[in-house]
């Protein structure tokens, strides 16, 4: 009784302290960077009159664990895939809020369901859980864009007809067009603006933003900036090309729901299943649950219908 207690005491102070984190985090942030901004902006000139311009990460609530997350090839990967989901936190966050979830679902589970192995799974999928999060947001996001991408295209054809340079067009898309195709190109635009090279500037923009599409107009744009051509209409061809891909796409999404709904059904049965049962027999599961035979084909089982369920999906994913 007294473990138990302990158990939940802690299980309660960790919920509570990850809420705290959860609510806080936000306003947290936006001060610190409010505060990094007016700094930056109050700081003196060189001594050669001109001011610096230097490229910032954002800090998280631990400096220390974004420098060491920040040196190692998985923080890199772990930044850079915060930035294409364009959620506002820090690899130091995610880090901290992998942990809290990952104990707090594992004490949950240890305390709710008396099975051996449920705490580690539940400890892995809690670990993994803002991860996949992150992964889902950037999925979103590449979709987002993919579709008001066109747009943006027409925008410059539109602009260079209209006699402007390309990189005036740029700033145009990027004050018209909102999140996510406005952001990127704003900090392409600032980018050349600032000195980088107008070549690499589009490599950064392939490289935050890795579609075909967006490889496609980097392409485009430097080759007619070594040969020369008329750019507008390129830009006006790549832009029903990449319509007509889209429109592709969502007939085949649209002809493969039959398919990604039966791989839902497929996953979702035997988990159901397996609740329904227990509720109407507890007895009689209790022997899969209680017995080391029942654990390894309740693994095993697991095990299957991921892979199961991961098949289907690379079978429904036709490249277009």
């Amino acid at each position: 009784m007294g473990l138990a207690i302990l158990m939940f005491v802690v299980g309660v102070g960790v919920v509570m302290g990850g809420y705290t984190l959860v609510a806080r985090l936000p306003g947290y942030l936006e001060a610190r960077r409010l505060n990094q901004r007016l700094a930056d902006l109050s700081a003196p000139v060189t001594a050669e009159g001109e001011a610096v311009i230097v490229k910032r990460a954002a800090s998280g609530p631990l400096p220390m664990l974004d420098k060491l997350v920040a040196e190692s090839k998985a923080g890199s990967g772990l930044a850079k895939l915060i930035d294409q989901s364009g959620v506002n936190t820090t690899p130091s966050a995610v880090v901290v809020m992998s942990l809290v979830v990952g104990i707090v679902a594992a004490l949950l589970v240890s305390i709710l369901v008396h099975v051996p192995f449920l705490p580690i799974v539940a400890l892995i999928a809690g670990l993994a859980t803002p991860t996949l999060y992150l992964m889902f947001q950037r999925s979103r996001r590449m979709a987002k864009f993919e579709e008001q991408f066109p747009e943006a295209l027409d925008l410059l054809a539109r602009a260079l007809r209209a006699g402007h340079a390309f990189q005036t067009a740029m700033g145009m898309v990027a004050d018209d067009l909102k999140e996510p195709v406005g952001p990127e190109f704003r900090k392409t635009f600032d980018q050349q603006n600032f000195g980088l090279p107008l070549r690499d500037a589009l490599f950064q923009l392939a490289d935050r933003i890795p579609l075909m599409d967006v490889r496609f107009f980097t392409t485009a744009v430097l080759i007619q900036r070594d040969t020369g051509g008329n750019l507008a209409e390129i830009l006006d061809n790549l832009s029903h090309v990449v319509r007509e891909r889209f429109r592709i796409r969502r007939e085949i999404r649209t002809k493969t729901a039959h398919g990604r709904f039966t791989g839902l059904v497929l996953l979702a049965l035997p988990a159901g299943l397996g609740v329904i049962l227990t509720v109407l027999n507890p007895d009689h599961m209790n022997l899969l649950f209680n017995h080391r035979i029942g654990h390894m084909l309740i693994g095993a089982a697991i095990v299957m219908q991921t892979v199961g369920f991961f098949w289907i999906r690379k079978i429904l994913d036709l490249e277009v």
